[in-house]
């Protein structure tokens, strides 16, 4: 299981909408609206590396009204 976590920015006002679309994602674990640099973090989990590149490229980056994303993937250690 591979494990990444994603902090997002997004237009002033949008953060509920937007976290309402995280949660429908597969693989999406939790989602937090958090103050600070960023607004939102998600936590999401999926087998493999490449399946969530796929879910954080096309779908939560792709979302309108998000302005950036910052992506930590957890290694194991």
């Amino acid at each position: 299981m591979v494990t990444a976590y994603v902090l997002i920015s997004c237009d002033l006002g949008f953060d509920a909408e937007i976290i309402d679309e995280i949660k429908q994602l597969e693989d999406v674990k939790e989602v937090h609206w958090v103050f600070g640099a960023y607004d939102i973090l998600v936590k999401l989990e999926s087998a493999n590396v490449e399946n969530l590149k796929d879910i954080i490229t096309w779908k939560i980056r792709k979302l309108n009204r998000v302005r950036s994303t910052l992506t930590l993937m957890v290694t194991e250690g």
